[in-house]
């Protein structure tokens, strides 16, 4: 068997219903669509998700629930674990937290948070600290500064 000689199974492809092609088409003469009502009728139907009158689904199934708040902010969490690695000293600001790829972009809030130890000075700058974020920096000898 090749290719070319490859066929879908009998019956696998019904032919095409043609309707409308009068009594000798095995369709009777009203083409399988009724007598007469509403279906019958060229243009005729209801319109997509119409139920009768019951109410539809797409009515009786809220599409969503609560809201999206759109005054958020959105704040990218580091934790002070992730700053040891800033030698003695140093200021870290959001530009040095994106070189040291601690943070991808500098349009993002920074929430400085307190999990881990922090053993050197460090003068920290972030949108935001948590307490104990700011209260482990400042026991280390370092220093907090919030912007905007």
């Amino acid at each position: 068997m090749r290719q070319h000689e490859l066929r879908a199974p009998k019956g696998a492809r019904r032919p095409r219903k043609r309707v409308g092609r009068g009594d000798g088409s095995g369709h009777g003469s009203f083409s399988v669509v009724g007598v007469s009502f509403q279906n019958t009728r060229s243009g005729g139907g209801v319109r997509p998700g119409f139920e009768g009158g019951q109410l539809p689904l797409t009515k009786a199934l809220p599409s969503m629930r609560g809201f999206t708040n759109i005054f958020r902010k959105e704040y990218d969490p580091v934790n002070l674990d992730r700053l040891s690695s800033f030698p003695a000293g140093s200021e870290v600001t959001l530009e040095r937290m994106v070189e040291a790829g601690i943070v991808k972009s500098l349009r993002i809030r920074v929430k400085i948070l307190g999990r881990g130890e922090l053993d050197t000075p460090l003068a920290v700058e972030a949108h935001r600290f948590s307490d104990s974020a700011r209260r482990k920096i400042e026991a280390a000898g370092g220093s907090v500064r919030e912007i905007g």
